[in-house]
């Protein structure tokens, strides 16, 4: 059986760690509890997130304990960006984002048995510390001059970083020492963009213990531009449904660039690398079926929403593009859809026509062209040709009452909502 550092390396998933070789034996001796935190920053996790949760999977499944951290604490501060101060949310709103995200991060692991995933709020060990002890037993231990050098720290005096941002990495590096003391942690997982706090964390154990523990950074996942991966047109790819339809978080996957979708796949899903490697041989001789594409979205939507969601994103992109019923749809697959095309909404009692809805959605720049492309029997409503670019939208059979799907041409669609 593969060892999981030995997984994780043909993965592309280890961009920085300690010592590997002390790790590997600590593990080889029998189960080892690890970690993993996020901060409550926003009401959902995101595809970022997914990845730590996932390598977090990986780890447990190779028989370790995990600890899954969320931020009640640390939420409140904010880690620094690199460029200007984190607006911080009240103590509500971090609250209820951090019991929405505990629900998600228990979807990827057992919570169960003896190796069972437990979950941890550092506002447990924070809430009731008074200051003194804080900088007396933590603070002590973090000299000023290496706080100045973090590339976030420094990129910021000239332009100004707050105190309470300067010592974000206390807090952090203190939920190490306090998951250490408490059960035994002795590795933290997390981003590349995430090493300075970790080794931080890593540092102040050594100091307060006088212990060994571990570290491990997954690398930042990019585009083939090396942009952040994650990011759409439409914004960020969010785990939550209701901010990111599993359409879109299908579609997400499928537009995944050919040159970069081999390590999405083995850095995301659970396909065995060897398999992963023939999949990719498959797809390099026919690369417009999109077959690793199609691969990577099937997996990565039945891992975040389940089978059924998977299947009625598959059914509604070949619909989508004449290749199957769209009236089959479910109104919401179909809505989500639409409006990941650019959708808009028109008044019923404005009576709009075809050559009003093709201009409105964008699929062409006048009513000439509209009419052009209806003429030419290029244009189509609910995937049937259109032949009256005078058709009264009100008039004609709409998808669940309200809904028509425009498309001009082979590819290019978009979708209608009366109101």
């Amino acid at each position: 059986m593969t060892h999981v550092l030995d997984d994780l390396e043909a993965r592309g998933l280890i961009a920085h760690s300690t010592d590997l070789d002390a790790l590997r034996a600590e593990m080889d001796a029998g189960p080892l509890t690890y970690y993993v935190g996020f901060d409550p920053t926003a009401p959902s996790l995101h595809i970022g997130n997914l990845l730590q949760l996932l390598t977090a999977r990986r780890l447990q499944l190779a028989g370790h304990r995990p600890l899954l951290l969320v931020g009640g604490s640390t939420g409140l501060i904010g880690d620094p960006k690199e460029a200007g101060e984190r607006v911080m949310n009240s103590p509500e709103v971090v609250a209820e984002w951090v019991e929405r995200i505990r629900s998600q991060v228990s979807q990827f692991v057992d919570l169960e048995g003896e190796l069972g995933a437990t979950l941890v709020n550092n506002l447990d060990w924070t809430q009731d510390l008074s200051t003194i002890d804080f900088l007396r037993d933590v603070g002590k231990h973090f000299p000023v001059n290496r706080m100045l050098a973090r590339d976030v720290v420094s990129s910021r005096l000239e332009s100004g970083i707050s105190y309470t941002e300067f010592s974000y990495v206390l807090l952090q590096s203190m939920d190490y020492l306090e998951l250490h003391r408490r059960y035994g942690c002795a590795l933290q997982t997390g981003g590349s963009d995430q090493w300075g706090n970790i080794t931080a964390g890593v540092e102040l154990v050594r100091r307060a213990e006088g212990t060994r523990v571990h570290a491990l950074a997954t690398p930042l996942i990019t585009k083939a531009d090396g942009t952040k991966f994650g990011k759409t047109e439409s914004g960020t790819v969010w785990l939550d449904a209701d901010r990111t339809s599993p359409y879109a978080f299908h579609q997400s996957w499928i537009q995944a660039e050919d040159s970069k979708v081999g390590e999405y796949l083995k850095q995301f899903t659970f396909v065995p690398v060897t398999e992963i490697d023939a999949l990719m041989a498959e797809h390099a001789e026919k690369p417009g079926l999109r077959i690793a594409q199609r691969r990577l979205a099937a997996e990565m939507t039945t891992l975040v929403h389940g089978p059924a969601e998977t299947q009625a994103a598959e059914l509604a992109a070949a619909a989508l593009f004449g290749r199957g019923d769209v009236a089959d749809l479910a109104e919401s697959t179909l809505s989500a859809a639409l409006r990941e095309a650019g959708a808009v909404d028109l008044r019923r009692g404005d009576a709009p026509t075809l050559t009003d809805a093709l201009v409105a959605t964008g699929l062409v720049t006048s009513r000439s062209e509209a009419r052009r492309a209806v003429n030419d029997g290029g244009a189509y409503v609910n995937n049937v040709r259109a032949d009256d670019a005078d058709l009264s939208l009100a008039d004609a059979p709409a998808l669940h009452g309200s809904w028509f799907l425009l498309r001009r041409g082979k590819r290019a669609i978009s979708g209608v909502r009366l109101h």
